[in-house]
C-alpha cells in the first residue's frame, strides 16, 4: 500500500517521492506517512485507512469544510479503491505540544492562552457553518448522535474500563441511570449542528500561528455541547478552572453569531455532556490501555480520574446510583495511591556564589551543584544588567553561540541518570543547584531550563527557586 501512496504523490507532483517516512500514530489504526522530494523539496501526508467508509467520510468532510473557509488539510489524490489518499502537509506542530509548559505547570503563558482562544473561537464555525449543506449520510460509523451511540459509549466505559478495575457494582441499577442520562442527552440530540466528536488539542495543528483541524472523520450530526466538553475537559490538557471559564466565555461570544445562548442555561446542560464525555474517554483509555497495552493511554488514566473526581464535587443527583458508583471508583486504591504516594521531589535552584551555596532543606545533603561561571557572562554588558535569565534578551545572548546548551546537555546527562535511579529506589528528595557570579543571568537560565526539562521527562514534583530573584515555582506533574 505504501507504493500506492508513492503513485498518488507522483500523480500530484509528477515525480515519485525521494523518501517515505511513517509517522507516529495515536489511537486509531490508520497509518500516516510523510512523502518528500529530495533536498527538502515538497511534501505530502499519505494516509492508509482501514475502512473505505471512514476514508470517504474524511475526504468528503475535508472538501466540505474547505468550501466553508474552515482550515483543514486538502485531499489531493485518492486511490481507486478508496483505501489510500494524500493530503497537504500541515507540519508537525500540535496544539497539544504548543501548550506543553502550561499543561505541566498549570500556568499558561499568554502565547498558549492565545492559541487556545483562537481554537475555541473557531469551533462554532465548524459546528454551525460546517453543518450548513452537509450530507450527513456519509458520516461513519454513525450518522447522528442518537440513543444507540450514547449507549455504545456508556457500555464502552462499563465493559472496557469499569469492569477492568475490578469494582463491584449492580448492573441493573447502573443501566437505569445510563437510561436516565441518555434521556437528558437526547433532549439536545435534535440540533442540526456538526459534532466533531473528538475535538481536542491533539487534533489541532498549529501552522503560522493559526489552528488547523484534523481527524474529524468520526464526526456526525449532534449537539454542540459535546465538543465544548471534549476540548475544555480533555484529560491531559490540564486546564485550571479559571482558564476554562475564560475559554467558555470566548466560546459563548463566538457562538452568538449563530445562536443566542444564556450562560447559566448553557452550563446547566453542559455539565451532563462533560460527565458523559469523561466516561467515554475512560472507556477508550481502558480499551487502548488495559487491553491493547498502549502506554500513552495508560498514562492518561490518572488525568481522567482527576477530572472525574473534580466533577463529583458537585453531585449528579439525577443519576444517584451512577454518582455513588463513580465516587467508589475514584476512591479505589489503585487511583488514590497515585495521590497519596510520596513522589520524588527535585529541588532546582539558582544562586550567587558570592552569597554562598544554598543549604539542602530536606536534610539529606548531597545533590548537584553546577558552576556556570565559565559560560560567557551577559552581566558584563550594561544593556543586559536590568534583565535576568528569564528574559528573552538574555536567553538570546546565551543561546547565540550554543555554549550554554552544550553545558546543559552535560548537566542533564548526569541529573537524568540520578532522577531515574532515585525514582527506582524510592528516594524522595534531590537537589540540583546552579551558581554564577550574581545569581541573575546564567544560573537563572540553567535552573529554569533544567526544572522544565525534568518536569517534562519524569513523573516527579519539581520545586524551582531563583534565590537571588526571590522567584519560586512548583511543577506538579501527573498528580
Amino acid at each position: 500500500m505504501v507504493t500506492t501512496l508513492s503513485r498518488l504523490f507522483a500523480d500530484v507532483y509528477g515525480n515519485a517521492p525521494a523518501t517515505v517516512t511513517e509517522l507516529q500514530s495515536s489511537g486509531s489504526n490508520r497509518r500516516y506517512f510523510r512523502l518528500s522530494e529530495a533536498d527538502g523539496g515538497r511534501t505530502l501526508i499519505g494516509v492508509l485507512g482501514t475502512s473505505v467508509q471512514e476514508n470517504r467520510a474524511f475526504i468528503y468532510m475535508a472538501r466540505h469544510f474547505a468550501e466553508k473557509g474552515i482550515p483543514v488539510p486538502t485531499v489531493l489524490a485518492v486511490s481507486d479503491d478508496g483505501m489510500a489518499y494524500v493530503q497537504t502537509d500541515l507540519g508537525d506542530t500540535l496544539l497539544f505540544g504548543e501548550i506543553e509548559k502550561g499543561r505541566l505547570t498549570r500556568s499558561f503563558s499568554s502565547h498558549e492562552k492565545d492559541l487556545l482562544v483562537k481554537t475555541i473561537r473557531r469551533l462554532p464555525d465548524i459546528q454551525f457553518a460546517g453543518a450548513d449543506g452537509m450530507d450527513f449520510s456519509v458520516c461513519y460509523p454513525a450518522v447522528e448522535f442518537d440513543e444507540r451511540s450514547i449507549m455504545w459509549d456508556l457500555n464502552y466505559f462499563k465493559y472496557c474500563f469499569l469492569k477492568a478495575t475490578g469494582l463491584e457494582f449492580e448492573e441493573d441499577r447502573l443501566e437505569d441511570d445510563f437510561k436516565a442520562m441518555t434521556d437528558v442527552l437526547m433532549a439536545e440530540a435534535g440540533t442540526r449542528t456538526f459534532m466533531y466528536r473528538d475535538f481536542q488539542s491533539r487534533n489541532v495543528m498549529i501552522r503560522d500561528g493559526e489552528p488547523w483541524f484534523i481527524d474529524f472523520q468520526g464526526g456526525r450530526r449532534g449537539p454542540f455541547y459535546y465538543d465544548v466538553a471534549s476540548f475544555l475537559w480533555q484529560a491531559k490538557a490540564n486546564l485550571p478552572d479559571s482558564l476554562r471559564e475564560e475559554l467558555l466565555d470566548e466560546y459563548l461570544s463566538s457562538v452568538n453569531k449563530y445562536v443566542t445562548l444564556g450562560r447559566d442555561e448553557f452550563m446547566a446542560r453542559l455539565r451532563h455532556f462533560v460527565l458523559f464525555r469523561t466516561l467515554q474517554v475512560l472507556g477508550a483509555y481502558g480499551f487502548r490501555g488495559y487491553f491493547e497495552k498502549k502506554p500513552h493511554f495508560m498514562q492518561s488514566v490518572p488525568f481522567a480520574i482527576a477530572n472525574l473526581r473534580q466533577l463529583l464535587t458537585k453531585p449528579y443527583a439525577e443519576y444517584p446510583y451512577l454518582n455513588e458508583m463513580l465516587r467508589r471508583l475514584v476512591d479505589m486504591k489503585q487511583f488514590t495511591d497515585a495521590l497519596g504516594k510520596r513522589k520524588l521531589t527535585v529541588r532546582v535552584l539558582s544562586f550567587a556564589y558570592k552569597k554562598g551555596i544554598p543549604n539542602d532543606p530536606s536534610g539529606n545533603g548531597g545533590g548537584f551543584v553546577f558552576d556556570c561561571r565559565a559560560i560567557n557572562n551577559p552581566g558584563k554588558y550594561e544593556r543586559y544588567k536590568p534583565f535576568t535569565g528569564l528574559d528573552r534578551q538574555v536567553i538570546d545572548f546565551l543561546e547565540e553561540d550554543g555554549e550554554v546548551l552544550t553545558f546543559l546537555d552535560h548537566c542533564h546527562a548526569l541529573t537524568d541518570a540520578s532522577v531515574k535511579r532515585y525514582i527506582e529506589r524510592g528516594f524522595t528528595n534531590l537537589s540540583i543547584a546552579y551558581g554564577c557570579t550574581g545569581g541573575q543571568h546564567r544560573s537563572v537560565y540553567c535552573a529554569q531550563h533544567t526544572a522544565e526539562h525534568i518536569a517534562r521527562k519524569f513523573n516527579v514534583r519539581v520545586e524551582l527557586l531563583h534565590r537571588e530573584q526571590d522567584i519560586e515555582q512548583i511543577f506538579n506533574v501527573k498528580e
